[in-house]
């Protein structure tokens, strides 16, 4: 605010606090400006890495379920749940394509006879496996 005296302007002094505290909401504020941002950090998370399954996980979840989404990425536990679907979908992955290969006499003597068939068998075999992990996992 501006005061006129003998013709010169006197400016009060409006100084505004750098960090200010509402008991309110029980948060910190940081003057930017004009303005009060909060003062607002996001916990520290696993940064494990994630893998395909984990990926594939994280695009259906971001798009068709987006509360969990949410609620996992403001509780810091995204990357942990998406290193855990991943570590999860792959023993399943493993496992399946293991025991369909036996169900289905899929050997490395086979593979030592007759590559190409041994191929298509395991082809086939993978394919089915990730069709599984993917409709018991991934997208469920």
């Amino acid at each position: 605010m501006c005061e006129y005296i003998n013709d010169a302007i006197i400016q009060e002094d409006f100084s505004m606090e750098k960090y200010i505290f509402d008991e309110g909401n029980g948060l910190w504020y940081e003057l930017q400006g004009d303005y009060y941002i909060p003062c607002l950090t996001v916990l520290d998370q696993d940064e494990s890495p994630i893998g395909i399954w984990g990926q594939r996980h994280l695009r259906y979840i971001k798009t068709e379920r987006k509360a969990l989404y949410t609620e996992l990425l403001t509780c810091g536990r995204l990357n942990t749940y998406l290193v855990d679907i991943n570590e999860q979908a792959t023993e399943q992955m493993l496992l399946l394509t293991k025991q369909m290969a036996e169900c289905e006499g899929v050997t490395e003597q086979l593979k030592a006879q007759e590559q190409m068939l041994w191929v298509q068998r395991m082809n086939s075999i993978r394919d089915r496996a990730i069709e599984i992990v993917n409709h018991e996992l991934i997208y469920a």
